[in-house]
C-alpha cells in the first residue's frame, strides 16, 4: 500500500464526508427540554401573538389626544373609570373623552384607549388622575399580532435552539417540538503505546488524550459519544472492536493508526470491511486522515496527535455532523482579530495555526508538533487557505475558538 491513496483538498474531503452523512433523524422532546437541540420542523404561530392589545407598563389607559400638552406645570386632568384586571377582558370598561383606567403590565387595553401613561408620570386625587406627560398613539402598548400573525413562520428547521426560543415555541401553542436526534459517535483509540488516564505511563507509553478530548467536544456539540477504549496494534482485536462499534453507532472515529508504517491497520481494515474514500488530505496538521464507510456508516481515521485530531474533527468531521443534525449554519464560535506577526505557510495545503488572542490581536503560538501545552495555552486556530503562502502581519483573521 502506498503512503497515501491520493492527497486531496480539504474542500474535496469535506464534500466526501458530507456525501456519506446519514440523514437527519427527528425526535419529539418536551419544549422545556429543547434548548441546545437543533430544530427539525417548521414552527408557526397558531394564533395572533399577542392576541389582544396589551399594556407593557403599569399605568393608565388613555386616549392620547387627552394628554396633548400635558406636563408638570399643566397636567391633564382625567377621570378614572376603574381598573383593568389581569387575565380579563372587561367589555363594559370603555375609555371616553377625559377618561382613563388603571392598567397593569400585560393587561387588556380597554376599548377607546390608544395609549398608556406610565404610573410614574401621574398623581391621583380621589377619582381624578393628574397626567404630567403627553403620550403618542400606541405608546406603551403592544398591539395585537405585533409579535407574530397567526400562521406566520417563527422558526425554520436547522436552528440551534436557546432557552428564549423555548418560550417563543410555547407561545406558539407547542408543548413538544421535533428536534434532530443526537448522532451516536463511537471512539476507538489505537496504539500499543497508549494507556488510560488512570495509569501512570512507563517509558515509551503515553496517556490517551484523544478519546476524552474528542468525546468532550462531541458531547458539547450535541452528539452522544461512546468510548470503546484502547486497542493495541493487533488487527484481530482491532477488527473485533470495530465490528462491535459499527452497528451501535452512527459514526465511528478511529484515533491513531492513520499514517503508513509497518503497524498500520486502519486503512486496511476499513477497506476490507467497506471502502476507503479518502486517505490523505492537503491539511496541516491532519494530512494522513482517512474517510471511509463500513456498512454505509461513516468511519474516520484520525491522526494520533491531539492537535491534529482536533483540527480534522472541526474541519472534516464537523460538516458531516452538521448535516446529520440539520444545522443551518455551523455551531462553532469564532472572533475577528488582527494578526500580530507574519505566518509563513506552504502553498497547496490548508494550514491551521494555534494563536493567542488578546485585545483583538492574534499572536501565533508556535511549538514542536508533539507538544500538548499549545492546546491549552492557545485560544483557537487561524486558517491559512491552501492558495496562500502565509498571512501578513496586520491582516484581519477569523480565529476559531477552542
Amino acid at each position: 500500500m502506498t503512503r497515501f491513496l491520493t492527497v486531496i483538498s480539504v474542500k474535496e474531503a469535506v464534500a466526501a464526508a458530507e456525501k456519506i452523512a446519514p440523514p437527519v433523524r427527528a425526535v419529539s422532546v418536551p419544549v422545556e427540554q429543547c434548548a441546545g437541540r437543533i430544530l427539525a420542523e417548521n414552527i408557526a404561530a397558531d394564533t395572533d401573538i399577542p392576541g389582544f392589545d396589551r399594556s407593557i407598563v403599569d399605568g393608565y389607559a388613555v386616549r392620547c389626544s387627552d394628554t396633548t400638552g400635558a406636563g408638570d406645570s399643566a397636567p391633564a386632568l382625567l377621570s378614572c373609570a376603574g381598573r383593568v384586571m389581569m387575565g380579563e377582558n372587561d367589555t363594559q370598561l370603555v375609555i371616553g373623552n377625559s377618561v382613563c383606567a388603571y392598567i397593569p403590565t400585560g393587561g387588556v387595553l380597554p376599548a377607546g384607549a390608544d395609549a398608556v401613561v406610565m404610573v410614574e408620570y401621574t398623581e391621583t386625587a380621589g377619582d381624578t388622575v393628574l397626567v404630567k406627560k403627553s403620550v403618542s398613539h400606541g405608546e406603551n402598548v403592544l398591539m395585537r399580532d405585533e409579535d407574530f400573525r397567526c400562521g406566520e413562520t417563527v422558526f425554520l428547521p436547522g436552528k440551534h435552539l436557546t432557552p428564549q426560543d423555548a418560550g417563543v415555541i410555547a407561545s406558539c401553542g407547542r408543548a413538544s417540538v421535533l428536534v434532530a436526534d443526537k448522532p451516536v459517535v463511537g471512539i476507538i483509540s489505537t496504539g500499543n503505546e497508549l494507556v488510560p488516564a488512570s495509569v501512570v505511563p512507563k517509558p515509551g507509553q503515553v496517556r490517551d488524550a484523544n478519546a476524552p478530548m474528542l468525546a468532550a467536544w462531541l458531547y458539547e456539540y450535541g452528539c452522544v459519544p461512546i468510548l470503546y477504549g484502547i486497542v493495541g496494534d493487533n488487527r484481530e482485536a482491532f477488527e473485533d472492536v470495530l465490528e462491535r462499534a459499527v452497528p451501535e453507532c452512527d459514526v465511528v472515529l478511529l484515533s491513531g493508526g492513520s499514517s503508513k508504517d509497518d503497524r498500520d491497520m486502519t486503512a486496511g481494515s476499513i477497506a476490507q470491511k467497506g471502502s476507503v474514500l479518502v486517505h490523505g488530505i492537503a491539511l496541516a496538521p491532519g494530512k494522513p486522515t482517512i474517510i471511509g464507510t463500513i456498512r454505509e456508516k461513516p468511519v474516520f481515521g484520525l491522526p494520533g496527535h491531539p492537535a491534529s485530531a482536533f483540527v480534522v474533527l472541526i474541519t472534516v468531521v464537523r460538516p458531516l455532523l452538521d448535516k446529520m443534525l440539520g444545522l443551518s449554519k455551523p455551531w462553532i464560535p469564532s472572533v475577528k482579530a488582527t494578526l500580530a506577526v507574519n505566518i509563513p505557510s506552504q502553498r497547496g495545503r490548508e494550514e491551521y495555526v494555534r494563536v493567542v488572542v488578546d485585545k483583538g490581536v492574534a499572536t501565533p503560538l508556535f511549538g514542536k508538533s508533539g507538544l500538548l501545552n499549545t492546546l491549552v495555552k492557545s485560544d483557537g486556530l487561524v486558517c491559512i487557505p491552501a492558495g496562500f503562502e502565509g498571512l501578513e502581519m496586520g491582516s484581519e483573521v477569523e480565529v476559531i475558538l477552542w
